[in-house]
């Protein structure tokens, strides 16, 4: 429940009372509490430690990481050119302990392979650091109800229950169970082409979501290690995962693999293997969505017997008899993973739904989520619906090419619920999107951008959706986070600041395009400013009159355009322009001043940012100018 109704005397007494007792056992009264310590909660409880706010995590196992590490999903995917903040930091910390970034390219799925036990150690040693974070394990929730506009959360800790009243209260559940248990409105499955609008969305709305995986991670012990026949063991069902004898009749759609390259496909440091295989693997259709524990508990089994079902048959009928499961990664008496691998969730009605067109168009929207951005994903649309008994009815959603993106911050925070922050998967975009933002980086970023609104929030003392995206997006970029995706202008790069606040904004735009697998954005900081290109100046100027004509912009054409917006808005300098000029020429080792000069997009872009400063014009929720 999530709403219940008390006599104001009674709340008063039950608040002393619990937070009394609370004090009297030292436990914190975190301002932000995040349920779930899984790829968002971790981040998210971090970033908001980070800057100074007391913070709270409840995990229900004893790791933190969830489908990065307490599901075994270690192989990452996309954002290899797009190492941006939280995301940023875990590769890093990754290549320090394996040696290298080739020390990571162990498989052919991913760049970036590691062991899940690895993730969950180095996860829990950064998060050790943060003084003002505090973790609960094996924790669960009981109840959250609020009352007069407060939280009060009971969890259920080892050694007691605890009552807790935070100001902030993150979602980073798998399933979205806290948005479920307190009334947000969410979707579950496919919309219909008429809701959403994208071309490839099924005519009719549907209730299918993504299959998903309990994962296995196996190592070579040199031995045969095959396992007793799982109970209701099938080889037809496995019989065309790959390229081997028994497969008779392959779907056409799917591309047979060798036996080779599937079991190397995630291939671990160390001698290890992560079987997340799609082609007639473990993949396992089930809905959990607002089932009870005890319907997720048994459904789960069976899905885990499915995957013990295909390990057996990678050691019976493949020969790989020498692979077994590693007894030296997950701490769980069958040495499966502590949780499965949950490619879709509930979506919730967020104050913005971000689609399919958003990304592919996104400068020719009505609403111009671009410019709320506050993280960026290059995965193509990747849906699984192998094992859906109906699955030739569903559109098909394998590697849809799209361009690279920027996630905007309305998507996480519900359209009727104060003091709610939703994250994980359960965010509010379409279902076919969804395909790409489930992605291990994304969601890493989604997690931090929680964080900082969380905190932000309580900083401020205002509510969630008062919090300015532009200072959001400020301390996102201050940590090392990208808010548009360009490539051609790395974090380290002297421009990487000015190109994305100008790119944000909306007055130079970036190409967005496909190369093979490569989804793909680019300032195309070298190529000449052309005057057609600086038409995104009039929506936040609307007084302007500039050409639409494909021709280049000189440096002094551009300085008279800023001097009559400078005076226009009454901006003042501590110097004159021309010396200002200079110095941003002579600082950014641009060459060549001269007023007849013609402006690359990055020379222009650094003028913009540094003398009209428009990043700071603050922007609403759906990317209007405030």
């Amino acid at each position: 429940m999530c709403k219940l109704k008390i006599s104001f005397q009674l709340f008063v007494l039950f608040s002393i009372v619990s937070v009394s007792q609370s004090c009297k056992n030292n436990t914190p009264l975190p301002d932000v509490l995040i349920i779930g310590g899984g790829t968002s909660g971790v981040s998210a409880g971090i970033a908001s430690a980070r800057m100074g706010v007391q913070t709270m995590i409840i995990e229900e196992s004893e790791w933190l990481g969830g489908m990065l590490t307490s599901a075994g999903v270690s192989a990452v995917d996309g954002n290899y050119r797009l190492p941006g903040g939280f995301w940023g930091e875990l590769k890093d910390s990754l290549i320090n302990y394996y040696g290298s970034a080739e020390a990571l390219k162990t498989g052919w799925v991913s760049n970036v392979l590691f062991e899940p036990s690895v993730g969950n150690k180095i996860l829990q040693q950064i998060a050790s650091k943060e003084k003002d974070l505090k973790i609960h394990f094996k924790s669960r929730l009981k109840s959250i109800v609020k009352e007069k506009d407060q939280w009060i959360v009971t969890i259920e800790t080892p050694e007691k229950t605890v009552m807790l009243y935070p100001k902030i209260v993150i979602d980073a559940t798998e399933l979205g169970d806290v948005a479920l248990r307190c009334g947000v409105k969410y979707d579950v499955g496919m919309e219909s082409r008429e809701v959403t609008k994208e071309e490839i969305a099924p005519e009719t709305a549907n209730d299918v979501i993504q299959d998903l995986t309990y994962v296995a991670i196996l190592k070579d012990y040199g031995k045969d290690v095959t396992i007793p026949m799982p109970d209701g063991y099938d080889s037809s069902r496995f019989a065309c995962s790959c390229d081997n004898p028994s497969c008779s009749n392959p779907n056409p759609k799917n591309v047979l693999w060798p036996k080779e390259q599937m079991i190397t496909y995630g291939k671990l440091p160390n001698n290890k293997y992560m079987i997340n295989w799609p082609v007639e693997g473990n993949d396992y259709f089930i809905n959990l969505i607002g089932k009870s524990e005890k319907e997720r508990e048994e459904a789960l089994e069976k899905a885990k017997n499915h995957t013990l079902c295909f390990v057996y048959f990678i050691q019976k009928e493949l020969g790989m008899n020498t692979l077994g499961l590693a007894d030296d990664e997950f701490p769980t008496p069958d040495k499966m993973p502590l949780i499965p691998y949950h490619r879709e969730s509930l979506r919730i009605h967020g104050l913005v739904r971000f689609t399919l067109n958003h990304i592919v168009d996104p400068y020719t929207q009505d609403e111009k989520l671009y410019r709320t951005s506050i993280a960026v994903g290059d995965y193509p649309v990747d849906h699984h619906h192998g094992r859906y008994p109906e699955v030739e009815i569903l559109p098909h959603l394998y590697f849809h090419s799209i361009p690279s993106y920027g996630l905007p911050l309305g998507v996480m925070i519900p359209q009727d619920t104060k003091g709610l922050i939703v994250a994980e998967k359960s965010i509010s975009v379409s279902n076919i999107v969804n395909g790409t933002t489930r992605l291990q980086p994304v969601v890493l970023q989604i997690g931090q951008a929680a964080g900082v609104l969380a905190a932000l929030s309580v900083k401020n003392r205002t509510d969630i959706d008062k919090v300015s995206v532009r200072e959001v997006q400020q301390i996102l970029l201050s940590q090392g986070g990208y808010l548009l995706p360009y490539l051609d202008v790395e974090k380290e790069h002297p421009l990487f600041l000015p190109l994305q606040r100008i790119g944000i904004t909306g007055i130079l735009q970036g190409i967005g395009k496909n190369e093979g697998w490569s989804n793909e954005t680019w300032f195309r900081a070298d190529d000449p400013v052309l005057w057609s290109e600086l038409g995104g100046m009039k929506e936040m100027y609307p007084y302007l009159e500039i050409s639409d004509l494909d021709t280049p912009v000189t440096l002094n054409e551009l300085l008279e355009l800023i001097v009559m917006i400078s005076d226009k808005e009454k901006l003042s300098y501590d110097s004159d322009i021309s010396s200002i000029v200079k110095e941003v020429f002579t600082g950014f080792d641009f060459t060549g001043y001269e007023p007849n000069k013609q402006l690359t997009r990055a020379e222009a872009a650094v003028l913009i940012d540094i003398l009209l400063n428009p990043f700071e014009k603050d922007v609403d929720i759906q990317g209007n100018y405030i």
